[in-house]
């Protein structure tokens, strides 16, 4: 069975929590996806017990600072325990295929050349186009383009070992355009940046954002039974986050709303 590590759950300019990002674990092995924007990144795989040496797949939706800047850091903590040989086994870096440049560039600015070396040879960057599917955890992950209309991102879907359909949309609302690849999901993990009676406030569409109440009414159409939120704001007490946002959800969607917190773990039955 697979469990969802929740490391940071905030958008881009939270202060009180992590940004976004998680991994999936199927047995002792981890995939990462998204790095959130700095090296407290590292910390919060030590927090959650995540081993770097069971890290061999790593997906970065976006070119985003709050999803890529992370990504620096880890890379180098990964390359310089694979240049000690403490660190052994190849991982795989996927991120669609104007992205993986970027990626690389930044690498190369920050990091020595001799860590940078190991890209191609221990370190692999591997380009995403639109439907491609790679095997990760023993399953098949299918990416897609969620044609986002600010930087071009990707999210997946892919079957647990359960038989259960879990899909990521990315950190912008669900688009039509995906319907293929998120219909019949059992799962669905969403982006909420704030409450409904708090857009006004927080002004999420002109953000190419929505609300909770927005995300739960989508899931409730597309019949998900089981509906992650995260990717909000923390200017409001981030200590009753859980308990406001599960109480505007859970009159618009029927099934199990889940609001974590940093360093949550769901089980994905």
């Amino acid at each position: 069975m697979e469990e969802l590590y929740v490391i940071g759950t905030g958008n881009a300019m939270v202060t009180r929590c992590y940004n976004t990002c998680y991994v999936l674990r199927k047995g002792e092995e981890f995939f990462l996806v998204d790095c959130g924007g700095g090296n407290t990144i590292m910390k919060k795989l030590e927090d959650m017990q995540i081993p770097l040496a069971h890290i061999h797949h790593i997906f970065i939706t976006h070119e985003h600072c709050d999803h890529t800047v992370g990504f620096i850091w880890l890379f180098r903590l990964l390359a310089s325990k694979m240049k000690t040989g403490k660190l052994t086994e190849p991982v795989f870096v996927y991120a669609h295929e104007e992205l993986l440049p970027s990626l690389e560039i930044m690498c190369r600015m920050t990091i020595q050349k001799k860590l940078c070396d190991l890209i191609g040879k221990q370190i692999f960057l591997i380009p995403l186009k639109n439907g491609d599917q790679k095997e990760i955890l023993g399953q098949t992950v299918t990416f897609f383009d969620i044609e986002s209309t600010k930087a071009k991102q990707f999210g997946f879907t892919t079957t647990l070992s359960n038989g259960r359909k879990l899909s990521f949309t990315g950190d912008e609302p669900y688009h039509d355009c995906n319907y293929a690849y998120v219909k019949d999901s059992d799962w669905l993990f969403h982006e909420a940046f704030c409450l409904y009676e708090d857009r006004e406030q927080f002004k999420p569409y002109e953000k190419h954002h929505s609300t909770v109440k927005d995300a739960c009414e989508l899931a409730e159409r597309m019949h998900i039974s089981n509906l992650v939120l995260w990717h909000t704001e923390d200017t409001t007490d981030i200590s009753t986050r859980k308990e406001r946002y599960l109480a505007e959800g859970k009159p618009y969607f029927s099934g199990n709303l889940f609001v974590p917190d940093d360093g949550e773990r769901i089980p994905l039955v």
